[in-house]
């Protein structure tokens, strides 16, 4: 039987009301007995060396690289770590070298990464240790404190070179550079991990509601690799390409790019600690960078700075987070003629990237996230009626590939909402597909505010306003900025007599969340508008909100 007939200017397929990438599929490897590190480790290139502290100029080759995950594999498996395939490995910290030496040791293992943002609360990191349950937590000394008191079992690696300090707690078992330093035991009995295998459990806040744990296989991340360094042509070839670190290696994105898959193929890393322009810009030039990921906050601040910065030997930069829009795009060609615009689209559910722009001429369609990711199919679905829409036509986007998530973690319902049985992930993106297989994103259904990259779920700041004994009811809506994409405004009921402030408000919440969660607007109202089911209309909220803009 003939396959069905695709075409081959769009993409779609009229007789699975589907569309098929048109960018060439990536091979995957055949052996099923295989794990990411094991992979990566395998993959034979002209890179020397792997990362570089931005802050110190400290180098890590590739020799040291693979020799520090071999010895923290080892220290890991032996008491008192005992690190064991299937237990959960926490990573709180900031963007470091130490951060891929501890991720790579601890997924060679079989056990499964979950990594926190250092901005959140103590109480929020509380609540994805009580769901996660690691045994094994890596932090530095200063995010320490963020971990819950008593966390019952939780033995601590230090991300240091240093030894242990007397005055450490009694949790705290080594530094990242006393295990990193074990010899390897060639003896030790591996167990066998595989592709179906989970490696990492992200935590994102899925289509809606408060968050919820991603569960990524070995498998997802081998094919996301690839898919990486196809997109980068970095396979076989003699340059050695140098990538800046600026996203969070917490971040699906951070860590499947440059705390793993990049390593894979050569390529160099330089690690930015925190994002500051100027530090940003010293590395550039002082480490000959080629490649500059960033989110659109930063784009619109080197588009709006008075002269062109000075760019080195930058040839491109790589953005995701939102669309960038033309105007945006323009302004930057024409202060660095230099550089190339590539953009990205993709959930931490889809482990990265589902579409992207690979070249300039590709970045021209203004507005798009791109063409789809190889080995990827999607469908454009009416939210309404559940039927497969054509070319130009509005409708929620679901994906299919190797890379998409195994599940949400322990929770079936929430799975089984979001993955069909037959592997298409509903994306909860409101979006079309045009004539040339270019992918446009309109709109989202899900609710989640996006704040510089950082998703912020209105459900979770609703709860914590809603524990004010001034507060009748909330709703809490994305107010668009151009600075930091989006932040979260909220609509305020005050309880009769009450007299509670705008500011009374803002500061209630920011005492209690990360700086990216804080609430930045307010607006009282008299009731929130809401459906017959008790839904809350945000859309006519945000009408309300943007109409005086």
């Amino acid at each position: 039987m003939a396959p069905p007939e695709v075409d081959p200017r769009s993409g779609y397929c009229a007789a699975t009301r589907s569309f098929r990438s048109k960018r060439a599929a990536v091979a995957l490897p055949a052996d099923r007995d295989l794990d990411v590190v094991t992979f990566l480790a395998s993959r034979r290139h002209a890179g020397t060396v792997a990362l570089v502290d931005a802050a110190t100029g400290r180098r890590v080759t590739f020799a040291d690289l693979w020799r520090a995950v071999a010895g923290a594999a080892t220290a890991l498996a032996a008491p008192p770590l005992s690190l064991r395939k299937g237990q959960v490995a926490l990573i709180l910290s900031p963007n470091s070298v130490h951060f891929p030496v501890a991720a790579l040791a601890a997924m060679s293992l079989g056990a499964v990464l979950t990594t926190a943002n250092p901005l959140n609360t103590p109480a929020e990191i509380a609540k994805q240790v009580a769901d996660a349950r690691p045994v094994v937590a890596f932090t530095t000394r200063d995010l320490l404190p963020k971990l819950p008191r008593g966390a019952e079992g939780i033995r601590v690696v230090l991300l240091e070179t240093g030894a242990r300090l007397p005055s450490d707690p009694a949790a705290v078992v080594a530094t990242i550079g006393e295990i990193s330093a074990t010899p390897p035991d060639p003896a030790r009995r591996r167990e066998r991990v595989t592709q179906d295998d989970p490696a990492t459990l992200l935590y994102s806040s899925g289509t809606t509601g408060p968050s919820k744990g991603v569960v990524a296989t070995h498998r997802s991340l081998i094919s996301m690799v690839q898919i990486i360094m196809t997109r980068f042509r970095l396979e076989g070839s003699d340059r050695t390409e140098t990538f800046l670190c600026t996203v969070p290696m917490f971040h699906v994105y951070g860590l499947v790019a440059f705390a793993t898959g990049l390593l894979g193929c050569g390529a160099t890393i330089v690690v930015l600690s925190k994002y500051e322009l100027p530090e940003m810009l010293r590395a550039i030039n002082e480490y000959g960078v080629t490649y500059l990921p960033l989110v659109p906050p930063i784009l619109v601040a080197m588009v709006a700075h008075p002269k062109p910065l000075p760019l080195g030997q930058l040839r491109k930069v790589l953005s995701g987070g939102a669309p960038l829009s033309k105007e945006l795009i323009e302004g930057f060609r024409e202060k660095y003629p230099q550089v190339e615009i590539l953009q990205g689209y993709g959930l931490t559910e889809s482990t990265a990237i589902g579409a992207s722009t690979d070249s300039a001429e590709e970045s021209r369609r203004y507005g798009t996230a791109g063409l789809l990711s190889p080995n990827t199919e999607a469908k454009i679905v009416d939210p309404d009626t559940g039927e497969a829409l054509p070319v130009n036509r509005t409708g929620e986007l679901w994906i299919r590939g190797p890379y998409v998530m195994k599940g949400y973690f322990k929770n079936p319902e929430a799975t089984q909402s979001t993955v069909t049985p037959d592997g298409w992930l509903k994306t909860g993106d409101l979006c079309y597909i045009d004539e040339d297989g270019y992918l446009f994103v309109v709109d989202r259904l899900k609710e989640l505010i996006k704040y510089k990259g950082y998703q912020v779920p209105p459900a979770e700041l609703e709860a914590l306003l809603l524990t004010h004994p001034e507060i009748a009811d909330v709703a809490v809506i994305p107010f668009p900025d151009r600075e930091v994409g989006q932040f979260p405004m909220a609509y305020v009921v005050r309880k009769k007599g009450s007299s509670l402030s705008e500011r009374e408000v803002m500061e209630f919440v920011a005492k209690q969340v990360a700086p990216y969660k804080k609430v930045r607007k307010v607006a009282f109202v008299t009731e929130i508008p809401k459906n017959a089911s008790g839904k809350v209309l945000r859309k006519d909220l945000i009408k309300l909100a943007t109409s005086k803009l």
